[in-house]
């Protein structure tokens, strides 16, 4: 079972992609597994036959448990194959190629070196899953982009593209009066590591919170003149806040920082974490890295493309992996404040509510101002009172000004 994130301690077996007794090559995708964060395909990294299945769908075991033995028809794997369904690896004397493994970070291949190959040859690269799906959807691969290594077509380019192409089902609702008054559905790794991060966070962390309110009608005219200068930039406040929050935190270091037990680590580099929610339960947060450096167009794109694999769960490790401060917006949903529990090891996250149109008084006359209250949880080990208060301040002035964003 590879280990598909820093907190992933066990994985659930979804499909095999391949049968035993099948000859597999190396890069072919042989089973699809479920993490703590993301539905992965896995795909073989030795050549051989698919020996023997070790681990069966459905079930779920430890990090590093093995899964399968690939090897040479002929030879013996009894002793890789214990009662217990195989949980020790291979020892190094045999000569048996190892189970399937987490896929390695490709190295960067220019864009055009798969179109020319692909001109070359006739061919078009793409993984046997993708192969499948697309058939199934009756979709013509050749209109796909890949994302994959050297520009090869894998599972979520097709799903992708099936998502956009096929229209959107309502589902129906069916009532039953005298139906089940109840049903239990099993955890899923993601919700599992969900309930045991929140033990480990606000049982743990002592969490204080500070709540500001913001005005945010500077923060709203820069929003809607971008958008009527640019309309594909679609600039929404979210891109604004984190921003702003990138901006403060080179002010205030001291809040983008981390308790590891036995010091406190400040980062050098910002990157921030952006809460997203999932389709049928549970939370995942996407990391824009170095984000004082990206301006509000490159912070708006790459936002955007992470919230929306994020939702279909398709993100890679290192995509949700690594943030120093995190945001939590839900102002969309109408939630006017809360609270956000903290994301260890980090040492404060941000709680965005929605913009308010309402009165307030300026200069002793009642206007309708455009107001929104942000809520900083800190983990006090880290941050202090005044810290967080300070920190807030300047994002405040920021927001207000939002011409500090350019400077």
């Amino acid at each position: 079972m590879p280990k598909g994130s820093d907190t992933m301690t066990e994985g659930k077996v979804l499909k095999w992609l391949k049968n035993e007794g099948e000859q597999i090559a190396s890069g072919d995708a042989l089973v699809e597994i479920e993490t703590d964060k993301v539905d992965m395909e896995v795909e073989s990294m030795a050549s051989g036959v698919l020996r023997k299945v070790l681990v069966q769908a459905g079930e779920t075991v430890p990090v590093g448990q093995m899964l399968a033995v690939i090897g040479k028809a002929e030879e013996d794997i009894s002793s890789l194959i214990s009662p217990n369904g195989g949980a020790p690896a291979a020892p190094a004397e045999h000569k048996e190629a190892p189970a399937a493994q987490a896929p390695q970070p490709a190295q960067a291949v220019p864009a055009q070196q798969p179109a020319a190959s692909a001109a070359a040859t006739g061919r078009i690269f793409a993984s046997p899953l993708a192969r499948r799906i697309a058939h199934e959807a009756g979709l013509d691969l050749a209109t796909i982009q890949g994302s994959g290594p050297g520009g090869r077509i894998i599972r979520r380019d097709v799903e992708s593209a099936t998502a956009t192409s096929a229209p959107s089902a309502v589902p129906v609702p069916q009532f039953a009066p005298h139906g089940p008054e109840f049903r239990d559905e099993p955890l899923s790794q993601m919700r599992k590591t969900i309930a045991q991060r929140l033990a480990q966070s606000l049982g743990p962390v002592p969490h204080f919170y500070l709540t500001i309110d913001v005005d945010m009608k500077k923060a709203k005219e820069l929003r809607e003149s971008a958008n009527k200068l640019n309309p594909d930039l679609k600039l929404t406040y979210n891109d604004i806040i984190v921003k702003a929050c990138a901006v403060a935190l080179t002010q205030h270091p001291d809040v983008n920082a981390s308790f590891t037990g036995s010091a406190i680590r400040y980062h050098n580099r910002i990157h921030l974490g952006i809460a997203v929610a999932i389709e049928g339960g549970g939370l995942i947060t996407p990391v824009v890295r170095d984000c004082n450096f990206k301006t509000l167009q490159q912070i708006s794109a790459e936002s955007k493309d992470l919230i929306a694999r994020a939702r279909t769960r398709k993100l890679k490790p290192e995509e949700y992996t690594g943030g120093t401060f995190s945001v939590s917006n839900l102002g969309m949903m109408g939630i006017v404040e809360f609270s956000a529990v903290i994301n260890p090891p980090e040492g404060a996250i941000l709680a965005i509510g929605s913009v308010e149109e309402k009165p307030v008084v300026e200069n002793g006359h009642i206007v309708i101002g455009h107001r929104c209250r942000m809520t900083l949880s800190c983990d006090h080990r880290v941050v202090d009172g005044a810290t967080g208060a300070k920190f807030l301040q300047t994002l405040q002035q920021i927001l207000e000004n939002p011409l500090l964003l350019a400077l």
